[in-house]
């Protein structure tokens, strides 16, 4: 996996919308991230696009043995044999000519050296030392990387055809990795949402996860991570079987997209300053132990791998330029992610029009943290969604509650042995009739039903506008779900994929208004939205306990905020936003500990 020249990647979006990214934009050298969640899906996108490439369609039975595994297999080696195909044939054009070989280098940043001796080339003559300047520039570009992700908690466990329980080993997650772990593709796993240590005892018995006689490991680790302390608790377990992390990818614990996994009041500023500071344990404590494990099994360990040092990227509301420049200059990361606004790029991301119209239009109003998952997780949501709208007319109907086609969410054991969704018919019908049955107020009553039917199908939604925009599924039968970040509400079009790498890069036009708050303060919103939401149900001394830390956590990560703000703005950096933001921010919540403590 030859580390791209680009300084952004993007990253998972749903099980859908980031599904087919690498065949978009791979060639180009551009990195993204495919959800491993829905092999159904991935499965119906591997038929599709083998007949469109003229490639050889083969079947893979769901009755057949580690099927999961399978039809992942057959899709991320798809996905590489068409990736692989394109990029020979746009490294084969001329540099000449207005074609996709010339669109890869024009994408690339300015201050990259492959883009410097393309920009000389073209300022050559005719001669032999152009003709050799542009043998060594074809050889040295690569492809973007077909990198996955697997939701490490959703690993439901499987039943063969007769109801008898499988091994512990064909669950989802175990599955997902197994069909990752088998594909062609050389690239990285990002594990997010946790730990999950049956999951890495697998991945310790598969050979590609650690280095060859060469040295390579071919299949990469990504740590998705919101603070310093889980980036050493998972980086440690990995370490002690002699798993190596290749990048942690520091995510904003609420300012994101998808499922949100908030943190104890620590806003990404005050994560990043102690990543900084402490980055070099991420080396010193973690690889003498993957050594031990090589020397212990009698493998070689190179003696450069001791100071092998993971690369640092962050995502999470980056909005343009300046805030991305940020990211390098005060915590030294190396990469950012740019999730929500490639939502509106048609050439990166498989989004149908009726959704992406709907984005095109969606302000502050309708991008929220909803309660739509099944998993009891924030899920960053789209009021206008085809998915919210659905639910909304089943509700409607006095019918709530969803068919749970595919049964990925299935967690939920309140009325059954077997786990079921709470977004299902099933369990919606039962909890409601228990909620008629509670002595308590009518308007407790309305609360806790609305509790139950916000929750929507979304294992299935979030696959359906891939299926729609490829002309899979007809939008009337397929309700559409989509999870955009806030970010989304400053980008009011669609952009084309130069315009959007312009835009990230600070080439031309900001696509951003300036008085657009900068990442931070909304991000300082969002944490005290969700502090007011939590002290209205705090009632244990634990409770209050972790209250008054998680407000320690964040009063803190203004004061640095504040710091930040003194300083001089990049381009596009909306660094005055911030004061006003942590005055009224600070305001609301003493506002809402005046109201609890009454």
């Amino acid at each position: 996996m030859t580390p791209s020249p680009h300084r952004f990647h993007i990253p998972v979006m749903g099980t859908g919308h980031s599904a087919d990214s690498p065949i978009r934009v791979g060639h180009l050298g551009i990195s993204s991230v495919i959800s491993l969640v829905d092999d159904i899906l991935l499965y119906r996108l591997s038929k599709h696009y083998r007949e469109e490439y003229g490639l050889p369609v083969f079947k893979v039975s769901a009755n057949e043995p580690d099927a999961r595994a399978k039809r992942i297999t057959a899709y991320l080696d798809t996905v590489h044999e068409i990736v692989e195909t394109r990029f020979e044939s746009t490294r084969n054009q001329s540099f000449f000519e207005d074609n996709e070989k010339r669109h890869y280098f024009e994408l690339l940043p300015d201050d990259c050296e492959l883009k410097q001796d393309y920009l000389r080339l073209l300022a050559m003559d005719d001669g032999p030392e152009r003709i050799a300047l542009a043998k060594d520039l074809t050889d040295r570009m690569s492809p973007g990387s077909i990198d996955v992700n697997i939701m490490v908690k959703l690993d439901r466990r499987h039943t063969n055809g007769h109801g008898q329980p499988l091994g512990p080993e064909f669950s989802d997650a175990k599955a997902a990795l197994r069909g990752f772990a088998n594909s062609r593709p050389q690239s990285a796993l990002v594990l997010s949402a946790g730990i999950n240590r049956d999951l890495i005892k697998l991945m310790a018995v598969l050979p590609n996860f650690y280095r060859n006689e060469e040295g390579v490991i071919e299949k990469k680790l990504i740590l998705k991570v919101s603070d310093f302390r889980s980036a050493m608790l998972q980086g440690k377990v990995l370490a002690q079987l002699g798993l190596e992390v290749a990048e942690y990818r520091i995510e904003s614990g609420l300012n994101c997209g998808g499922h949100a996994f908030p943190t104890k009041g620590v806003l990404m500023p005050a994560a990043l300053k102690e990543f900084q500071e402490k980055r070099s344990q991420l080396t010193t404590s973690l690889q003498p132990a993957v050594k031990k494990f090589y020397d212990k099994k009698g493998w070689n360990f190179p003696e450069s791998a001791l100071e092998a040092r993971p690369l640092l990227s962050v995502q999470g509301g980056i909005g343009n330029h300046g805030e991305a420049q940020r990211m390098y200059r005060d915590f030294d990361a190396d990469l950012t992610g740019w999730g929500t606004p490639f939502l509106l790029v048609p050439e990166a991301t498989c989004v149908d029009h009726s959704t992406l119209e709907s984005l095109k239009d969606a302000g502050d109003d309708e991008l929220y943290v909803s309660h739509a998952s099944p998993l009891g997780i924030p899920f960053n949501n789209l009021r206008t969604s085809g998915s919210e709208l659905c639910t909304q007319e089943q509700n409607e109907r006095g019918e709530p509650g969803s068919k749970c086609s595919k049964h990925f969410l299935i967690s939920n054991t309140e009325f059954t042995e077997e786990p079921i969704c709470a977004s299902s018919q099933q369990y919606q019908k039962l909890k409601l009739e228990e909620i008629e049955k509670m002595d308590v107020a009518d308007e407790e009553k309305q609360r806790l039903r609305t509790g139950v039917t916000e929750k929507s199908c979304i294992c299935d939604h979030l696959g359906n506008g891939a299926l729609i925009s490829l002309g899979l599924a007809e939008a009337e039968d397929a309700p559409q779900a989509i999870c955009p970040g806030p970010n989304l509400a400053w980008f009011n079009r669609t952009y084309t994929l130069k315009e959007m790498v312009d835009h990230i890069y600070g080439r031309g036009e900001c696509f951003v208004p300036e008085d657009r708050p900068h990442m931070f303060a909304k991000e300082i919103e969002m944490y005290v939205d969700q502090y007011i939401e939590q002290s209205g149900c705090c009632h244990s001394p634990a409770e209050v306990k972790a209250l008054k830390q998680y407000r320690t956590n964040l009063e803190e990560g203004m004061e640095l905020c504040l710091t930040i703000a003194q300083g001089e703005a990049l381009p596009g950096e909306n660094l005055a936003s911030i004061p006003p933001c942590v005055a009224e921010q600070k305001t609301r919540i003493e506002q809402a500990d005046a109201v609890t403590t009454t």
